[in-house]
């Protein structure tokens, strides 16, 4: 839509509201869509009355209007903030066109083994204090790095002690897998990284958006402390995918306040922005199809009361850093409640969701009938009859007694 109006000073002053057909939405993709203005309301037309005037101020002094106004005023003056530098980090026009024509001289070249980049990776991460210092902690615990073409792009293996990446990935790229890698190591020997299927199925869903979420938001801060560095590629990287609205969130808080790095502002943003997108979705599915395999049975499974507690505790222990504050302390409890964080909001996952807790509720039911049906006492009735009467071969009786004789007995068992 698009309107066109005067200064809505004159009394005569038209306003026309028409479809255009190369504009049918306002919508911006990474602050490079051209857009036009358009009105929104919850009706098919909406028109406004320029000449209309309120006479009623007094919604001017409703204190929750103006702490809206500030926030939202304090949210424009962060994104403006970062959109002056965010010229540094466009890529190319002809970018797309770029990796299609790389793609296609890949796929017809003959194979060849890359050279290991390793020494090259871990060099462009210890530039970050947050990948040295993960680092580190990795090497403390005897965890090694090797090259292997049988991950995505990388994967830390807990039994082997070992961090496998693809040899064939571009530097930026290899530098941020391994910064989520290690950070998966930090989890495992920090007390969060517990399978979520050990907890009840509620928490289970929170547990593991929760530690997805913690991945992304130590890539996307590694990724920022390099480009302070002056390493630009990682978060031009960032910035120029799909996790560009992670990057952005961290991005404003750290160049309003450069303390939120330390203190955990900026990461507490980028946590929750992960859990307002769609992200939620593909997690939640890989969880439940996980659940509708499970052959195990968990010790905390069934348990809702301790599975709460442990996933307070786990979801404290994740927002622990190698240094600074931690970042998810003071929301943890408020996790456990918030719809925000907990919904499952997409139809398909939460049938498949209700589908397990039913079944498990069901099978609790048939042990407990079982159970009782164990303790109950058991009782019978024994039939007892005489002695057959045998004759010998003098035919002689050995024996006396009569069928019609016989006896009933009642058993009780505990």
């Amino acid at each position: 839509m698009d309107k066109n109006s005067g200064s809505g000073q004159n009394e005569g002053t038209v306003l026309e509201i028409w479809p255009l057909e190369s504009c049918r939405f306002a919508y911006t993709i990474g602050n490079k869509q051209p857009v036009r203005c358009t009105w929104i309301s919850d009706q098919p037309l909406f028109y406004s009355d320029c000449n209309d005037v309120v006479e009623d101020d007094d919604y001017l002094d409703d204190p929750i209007l103006n702490a809206l106004e500030r926030d939202i005023a304090d949210m424009r003056d962060k994104a403006m903030a970062y959109d002056k530098i965010s010229a540094d980090f466009v890529e190319d026009e002809n970018a797309t066109s770029a990796l299609f024509r790389d793609d296609a001289e890949f796929i017809s070249a003959p194979y060849t083994a890359p050279a290991s980049g390793l020494d090259a990776v871990v060099a462009s991460l210890q530039q970050s204090r947050l990948g040295s210092q993960l680092l580190s902690f990795a090497q403390l615990h005897n965890v090694r790095l090797s090259e292997s073409s049988q991950v995505s792009d990388a994967s830390y293996d807990r039994e082997a002690k070992l961090i496998l990446m693809r040899p064939d990935l571009d530097l930026p790229t290899k530098t941020l897998v391994l910064a989520r890698e290690l950070r998966r190591v930090w989890q495992h020997r920090n007390g969060s990284g517990m399978h979520p299927l050990a907890l009840h199925p509620d928490f289970a869903v929170l547990v593991n958006r929760a530690q997805n979420a913690d991945l992304l938001v130590s890539m996307v801060r590694v990724a920022w402390e390099l480009q302070l560095a002056g390493a630009k590629e990682c978060w031009m990287l960032i910035d120029n995918s799909t996790m560009a609205d992670l990057g952005r969130a961290f991005a404003r808080e750290a160049i309003a306040d450069f303390r939120s790095i330390h203190n955990g502002l900026a990461a507490r943003a980028t946590f929750e922005t992960w859990f307002l997108s769609e992200r939620c979705r593909k997690s939640d599915r890989s969880l439940i199809q996980q659940m509708l395999a499970d052959y195990q049975g968990y010790v905390f499974s069934d348990n809702t009361e301790k599975s709460l507690l442990i996933a307070g505790d786990m979801l404290c222990a994740l927002g622990k850093m190698p240094f600074g504050g931690n970042y998810l302390e003071s929301i943890a409890q408020q996790m456990l409640t918030d719809p925000v964080f907990t919904d499952v909001r997409d139809r398909s996952n939460a049938n498949f969701l209700w589908f397990i807790k039913f079944e498990r509720s069901f099978t609790d039911i048939e042990k407990e009938v079982a159970l009782e049906e164990k303790a109950k006492p058991k009782t019978a009735e024994i039939i007892a009859f005489p002695k057959v009467e045998k004759k010998s071969k003098t035919n002689k009786k050995t024996a006396s007694g009569n069928a019609a004789d016989a006896e009933i007995v009642s058993l009780n068992s505990k």
